[in-house]
């Protein structure tokens, strides 16, 4: 068979240093198709798909299926209605009843792309007004934020998609972007801007072919942050694209790069997909990804993403690479993933972790999943043994409690 073919080559790649681009770390203790190797203690051991696998490691709640509208142009329906995950301060939606600015005038033909894109230029806290039904906003140019700006704070007030039209990113922030602004001497760890993203739609957009130096490889089909900070707070993200192939590029939705003194990223309330043929699709990623960033996903809903690479990363020979994290697309050092109060369902990975792919190069980091469901995530190439859908090298095991994984 293939798989076993495969997950041969996977692990000589393991044995041999290269499983990471820049890992440089020692080469975990590892099983691939009958095949084995010990180097690091610490490891938890790979499985092929040569037959099923399932792992319930705790008693966990049923898993049940929240109403997701999937469909722009239509009422906000985000997160999971059943998730119990307290809400930290930080990541609460911000106080929108006295905005800085207003796109719109009362009507949906006064909401224009051209009118988002100078509201985030501008910063400060942004509405919508729109008249009293949902509204899509196509957007003809990607909204980017200036680096001189403290905060800024999109609210679609639950009636607001932001489309890419299939064609383009739909926002971005890059601190290390000088035609955003120099505004510091260390981009890479930068307080400011500090970007919320609440009660919006982010659909179709597209950054495929937007892979220069400055984003880190690219990614990220509706919003890219590199620096600062992100905050999303229930919001939807559908039909989202980045590029197809490539070994460490991903975020069909969202791509986070160098958060400010390693603060996560709060993802709180939120779908992904949420219905067939709505997910993200990537080369990894098919919701988020990151290099080095820390996460905190709280009472969400990711469903029907793909990563669709292969050849994972660094690219088998012969191959583009990619094809890891059907749903969430991590790599890094010392940065911390915790899942609490989600739904990760039915998205799918051509290499490793069809729900999540979690890499510490140091073996330093550390994945919770709290009281969630990970449920028929498909991984066809590898995953770690006993965590169905999921990829994890870091340190020790992932800590799981009250939650299924099959």
């Amino acid at each position: 068979m293939a798989f076993p073919r495969r997950a041969g080559v996977l692990l000589a790649a393991l044995v041999s240093g290269w499983l990471i681009a820049g890992c440089g770390s020692s080469s975990p203790s590892a099983t691939a198709g009958g095949a084995s190797a010990s180097a690091n203690a610490l490891a938890i051991p790979i499985a092929a798909p040569t037959k099923s696998a399932s792992a319930t490691p705790t008693a966990a709640p049923s898993s049940a299926k929240p109403s997701i509208s999937a469909t722009p142009g239509t009422p906000l329906t985000a997160g999971n209605p059943n998730g119990d995950a307290a809400i930290p301060a930080d990541a609460r939606a911000v106080d929108t009843s006295h905005p800085d600015r207003v796109v719109g005038s009362g009507t949906p033909a006064s909401c224009t792309s051209a009118a988002v894109v100078a509201a985030v230029a501008a910063g400060g806290v942004i509405t919508f007004s729109c008249g009293p039904d949902p509204v899509v906003i196509t957007m003809t140019a990607t909204a980017k934020l200036r680096n001189a700006s403290t905060r800024v704070v999109l609210d679609g007030g639950g009636k607001v998609t932001l489309s890419g039209g299939g064609a383009r990113r739909i926002l971005y922030l890059n601190t290390c972007d000088q035609a955003q602004g120099w505004a510091t001497s260390h981009c890479q760890n930068q307080q400011y801007p500090q970007l919320t993203v609440q009660n919006l739609t982010f659909a179709n957009g597209n950054s495929t072919g937007q892979t220069a130096q400055n984003t880190n490889g690219g990614g990220g089909g509706a919003l890219f942050d590199r620096g600062g900070r992100l905050k999303i707070v229930h919001s939807r993200f559908i039909g989202n694209r980045c590029d197809s192939t490539g070994p460490d590029l991903g975020g069909a939705a969202v791509r986070a790069l160098e958060q400010w003194q390693g603060m996560p990223v709060y993802v709180v309330d939120s779908t992904f997909g949420g219905a067939p043929g709505q997910g993200g699709v990537c080369s990894n990623g098919g919701a988020l990804s990151s290099i080095g960033v820390s996460w905190s996903v709280l009472n969400c809903v990711m469903t029907y993403n793909s990563a669709i690479g292969h050849g994972a990363n660094p690219a088998r020979s012969g191959t583009p690479g990619g094809g890891s994290g059907g749903a969430i697309y991590t790599d890094g050092n010392t940065y911390t993933v915790t899942i609490q109060g989600s739904i990760i369902e039915h998205n799918t990975a051509n290499e490793g972790g069809g729900a999540l792919f979690y890499v510490s190069n140091d073996r330093t980091g550390t994945l919770s999943i709290r009281d969630s469901t990970l449920s028929g995530n498909p991984s066809k190439g590898f995953w770690t043994d006993g965590y169905p859908g999921i990829f994890f090298l870091g340190s020790a095991k992932p800590s799981v409690s009250g939650s299924t994984l099959n």
